[in-house]
């Protein structure tokens, strides 16, 4: 992974989606998770104290042994067992139909390879479970788009690979999830941000057949 990717993107991760304005979102997303979840991209278990009492375990697939370490007080605080799965999203070692509900929070933006990373999360999906999303993306407007296309590679250099380009329900549909309610908008704050800043939140079914 590198040095940087390993010592301080990590931290970076942690301190910039670390603030209310993101937990706020973070509670919506949790809301009515249930059973067994499983998390892409756990990072820091900044979603944990955002579990409904429900959830009855959390596997984690988190690829960074930093992340992991700064989640560990959050881990012992949490009253939902946290278990570590597997390093890499696209290569999930959960039997098939095995979990209630996928949680991914800001991760299919780094996945190397989003499709296999959710093709996996349908495998291992009950039919009629749900993803709960809140993931960053590509903007609808054309002005904050060009800029998008601009900065992506200065992003995915320094980022640990962050796209700003992705859109999280178009991928989703793409695996074979039936999209449900869907919200997109800018966070606050300057017009300079938004290339970063258009977040879509909402849930995803595996259909029963």
């Amino acid at each position: 992974m590198g040095w940087w990717n390993e010592r301080v993107v990590p931290r970076m991760t942690h301190a910039t989606l670390d603030n209310p304005i993101v937990a706020g979102y973070r509670r919506q997303v949790c809301v009515d998770l249930a059973g067994d979840v499983l998390e892409l991209g756990f990072g820091t278990g900044l979603n944990l104290p955002h579990l409904p009492s429900a959830v009855r375990s959390l596997t984690a697939v988190e690829p960074s042994d930093l992340s992991w370490q700064i989640a560990e007080e959050a881990i012992a605080a949490s009253p939902v067992p946290v278990t570590r799965g597997d390093l890499r999203a696209e290569a999930i070692s959960l039997a098939d139909a095995s979990v209630d509900a996928v949680l991914v929070t800001f991760s299919l933006c780094t996945v190397q390879d989003p499709g296999q990373a959710l093709s996996e999360a349908r495998r291992v999906l009950r039919p009629g479970g749900t993803v709960h999303f809140l993931e960053h993306g590509r903007a609808p407007g054309e002005r904050v788009r060009r800029w998008q296309h601009r900065l992506e590679p200065m992003e995915r250099a320094v980022a640990g690979g962050c796209h700003l380009t992705r859109s999280a329900p178009e991928l989703l549909e793409a695996a074979g999830f039936r999209l449900g309610a869907v919200d997109s908008w800018y966070v606050p704050g300057p017009a300079v941000t938004r290339p970063w800043g258009y977040v879509s939140l909402g849930r995803a079914e595996r259909p029963k057949v």
